[in-house]
């Protein structure tokens, strides 16, 4: 049998459900490929709970906190635990969309301009020119993000609500038209460039996990200079964070620049979907990588912070 492995899933944040089909199937492949795999849904006793599995190494499939902002990462660099994925302080920077921004402008990659404002403030004015957008500036998988559009009179009201669970910080930024396109990286190599295409209003969390939400171009339908363009993008940006193992960086290109000007990276992900029909697996079986295969390439590059 080999190594004993913790996939860690659930949660308790507003992606705790896909964090749970990630988990299920990287579970089932973890197994297929010969890993002993015990399935954890993440709780607040977490640190007991790996205390006394005691695995060879920790799958990291949580979205959102604590998994994704570096908390379980420096849970599992007490208990010292191998783990997948991006260590403490690249979680903890690529999770907050603000300063992950600054460090990504300042290794000179594109980002939309914009600022960070209070909910109550993004629901009480505009706070940019339409068309913006707003999004939490913690959290990921598209939940409480809104287009502002030109013809919007007022805010999204929805920011109002008593219910709310995103935080309280929003980011807002420039709209950007054009293409949806996303790269992932595997240790320090670009994978290729997917466009994403949806009928939806846009690329939401609908459109990302619904059936038939989106349509997933490979290669993308992009100018060569513009394909490798994102590439290299996405490879700096995963530097500059101080990213390790799998990550993918999302980026708008406003295809009416007719130039590598018109390409903007939104933001670095790193704990991005692992279900079968992910992005991240789509992209690596494109390079012939199975999804068993990924798996295992995550399992075997798993160590603690470097």
């Amino acid at each position: 049998m080999g190594k004993h492995v913790a996939v860690l899933m659930g949660g308790w944040s507003p992606e705790r459900q896909v964090s749970l089909w990630s988990g299920e199937a990287c579970a089932k492949a973890a197994e297929s490929v010969g890993y002993r795999v015990t399935r954890v849904d993440v709780g607040r006793d977490i640190a007991q709970v790996l205390s006394a599995l005691k695995p060879d190494v920790a799958l990291n499939v949580l979205h959102g906190r604590p998994g994704e902002d570096g908390t379980i990462q420096g849970i599992l660099e007490v208990l010292r635990i191998p783990y997948t994925h991006s260590g403490v302080l690249a979680s903890a920077l690529a999770m907050d969309k603000t300063q992950a921004k600054i460090i990504l402008a300042a290794h000179g990659i594109p980002v939309p301009e914009g600022r960070m404002v209070s909910r109550a403030e993004a629901a009480r004015e505009h706070v940019l020119p339409r068309p913006y957008v707003l999004k939490p500036n913690t959290g990921g998988s598209s939940v409480g993000v809104f287009i502002v559009r030109e013809d919007q009179e007022h805010p999204p009201q929805e920011l109002n609500r008593v219910d709310w669970g995103f935080g309280e910080d929003v980011l807002a930024e420039r709209y950007i038209p054009g293409l949806e396109l996303t790269c992932a990286v595997m240790g320090d190599h670009a994978l290729g460039v997917i466009e994403i295409q949806s009928d939806l209003k846009f690329y939401d969390y609908e459109a990302k996990y619904a059936p038939g939400g989106s349509r997933h171009i490979l290669p993308a339908q992009i100018l060569p200079n513009i394909y490798q363009k994102a590439r290299m993008l996405a490879v700096r940006a995963h530097r500059a964070l101080g990213c390790r193992g799998i990550s993918r960086t999302d980026f708008r290109y406003d295809d009416q620049a007719g130039d590598e000007s018109g390409l903007v990276c939104l933001e670095v992900n790193t704990q991005p979907g692992m279900t079968e029909t992910s992005l991240v697996p789509e992209l690596a079986a494109h390079e012939g990588h199975s999804f068993g295969e990924l798996v295992r390439w995550m399992v075997e590059d798993a160590s603690l912070d470097r």
